[in-house]
């Protein structure tokens, strides 16, 4: 079974289990002799089984009763695998469901317990048409279960939004992640793009507001494949992340820093809006990283791009910069969709570790800046200790600084009433993402 897609996502889930990170343990996954489609079930059963883990573990305790707390850790992996295919994918059928699974037991050592598998899975599917899974009474944890949260994420996202908003932005977060592209206009037209890409057989569609912004519709196989890539016409980057830089609105010859720059989306899209004449200084402490970002450089074709490995928090560029960019390191909640096991790595407490350095470089940062210059604060989470409460220490501590309206177009069409943006995925149908614009 080593070329099995359903073994392969079962051997990758054990290497998750032991605290590898869900995206590279798959990337090397798919490097194994799959065909596409195997490939494609494969990454659907890893991150559809991680992102579901407090659900599916939620039906093995209810189905296996007793049996459950003596059910080895990795038996518990093919059963996550087993329940995921008949809870979630209505192309499979039960009857291949079971059957797999049963024999992922035999053949990884557990022979003996096989029937436990065949009898878990089977009482599902009798009881599955009364929708059998048991959900506690408390609304918290109702969600929790249901949606596989922890249950002080949901508590985060009720406090801002509501108990039924906060259903559907749990709801958004369990569906697989779009692709987006951002248009280079140095290299290509929005419409020579999509002529391009329309003739290779991909469907794409334009964004209502961003005018660089494509969403693939049906796109199958390896982005790098795509009519365009090597050409350096497109990038990778969601609508979100995209809006960040128009929020910078950096204009040509100024003097632009990106304190948080890998992988490079930001800084080369601030590049190509300056018409790639000035100067983005792309700071970041992992020289691993900023690899990536100039390798987009390169490939885009730009050249006001100054690529330097630095701790952000420990750089001297006094009243240096017409406009800087912190896009923070942070939680991710609002990009939970894109990495099936960041819900489970992150803790309150990592939030608020993540909070203290938001602080050390937005403090820094600031210093960058020349007098009516622009300082932009972002992230790609929707915690309030790293977004609003963020910002109002900041001005509380800096009182010759000001949130500044933002009222240049694309941006300010997201602007809230209390002067930031926050972009909500289940309204927008966009990663989830913070912004605000100071000034002094």
């Amino acid at each position: 079974m080593a070329q099995d897609p359903r073994q392969q996502a079962f051997l990758a889930l054990q290497a998750i289990s032991r605290g590898g990170f869900a995206d590279d343990v798959l990337a090397k996954t798919l490097q194994q002799d799959l065909s596409e489609p195997d490939k494609r079930l494969a990454t659907e059963l890893v991150y559809g089984s991680v992102r579901r883990q407090r659900t599916l573990d939620a039906l093995i305790t209810q189905l296996g009763k007793k049996q459950s707390d003596r059910q080895p850790p990795n038996l518990r992996l093919i059963l996550h695998l087993g329940l995921y295919q008949l809870r979630y994918l209505t192309h499979v059928p039960p009857s291949a469901a079971v059957n797999t699974s049963v024999e992922l037991a035999k053949s990884n050592g557990f022979a003996g317990l096989a029937g436990v598998v065949n009898g878990i899975l089977r009482q599902y599917i009798r009881l599955l048409a009364s929708d059998s899974l048991q959900l506690p009474s408390d609304p918290i944890q109702r969600l929790a279960v249901l949606y596989s949260y922890p249950d002080w994420i949901v508590e985060v996202w009720q406090a801002q939004f509501g108990l039924e908003n906060t259903e559907k932005l749990c709801d958004w977060m369990n569906q697989s992640p779009r692709i987006d592209l951002r248009v280079n206009p140095l290299r290509a037209s929005i419409e020579q793009v999509e002529a391009a890409m329309q003739e290779s057989g991909v469907l794409v569609e334009r964004s209502a507001v961003l005018p660089q912004a494509l969403r693939l519709v049906n796109h199958a196989g390896a982005i790098r494949n795509l009519p365009g890539f090597e050409e350096g016409w497109w990038m990778v980057q969601d609508w979100s992340a995209q809006l960040v830089s128009h929020c910078v609105n950096p204009q040509p010859g100024e003097t632009v820093i990106d304190a948080c720059a890998a992988p490079g989306g930001k800084s080369t899209h601030l590049a190509e809006l300056m018409g790639d004449s000035g100067v983005v200084y792309a700071y970041d402490k992992t020289p691993s990283r900023l690899k990536k970002v100039q390798q987009n450089c390169d490939r885009l074709g730009l050249h006001s791009i100054q690529v330097e490995a630095a701790d952000s928090r420990a750089l001297t560029h006094t009243n240096q910069a017409d406009r800087v960019l912190v896009d923070a390191p942070c939680s991710g909640l609002g990009t939970l969709h894109r990495h099936a096991d960041a819900r489970w790595r992150q803790t309150p407490t990592t939030v608020q570790d993540l909070a203290t350095l938001q602080a050390e470089l937005l403090n820094q940062a600031a210093t960058w800046v020349k007098p009516h210059g622009v300082l932009v604060y972002a992230t790609c989470t929707l915690h309030p200790a790293e977004n609003e409460n963020q910002i109002q220490h900041f001005l509380t501590t800096h009182p010759d600084w000001k949130l500044q309206p933002i009222i240049d177009f694309p941006a300010s069409r997201f602007v809230s009433s209390a002067g930031w943006i926050k972009v909500l995925p289940y309204q927008h149908s966009m990663d989830g993402f913070f912004m605000a614009q100071l000034s002094r």
